[in-house]
């Protein structure tokens, strides 16, 4: 059986990340509009775990960021 090894962080996607994750919530909350009781639900839920990521990701940039400046990476 073949090992899965989780893929290894290149902050170079991050930026694309972002912008991808902020996508993908700004069109479920359009077809939360349309959605009915499970499905709006599911799609809440998604949303609010977007919105953790996007926070995570915000942070994450801003600390390469520093790291850049301070010579780091």
């Amino acid at each position: 059986m073949a090992k899965n090894y989780p893929k290894p962080n290149d902050p170079a996607d991050n930026k694309v990340r972002l912008n991808k994750t902020i996508s993908n919530m700004e069109a479920a909350e359009d077809a939360m509009k349309f959605a009915e009781d499970k499905e709006f639900e599911k799609i809440k839920k998604k949303n609010e775990r977007r919105a953790e990521s996007i926070e995570d990701l915000k942070e994450e940039i801003s600390e390469e960021d520093k790291s850049r400046i301070n010579g780091y990476l």
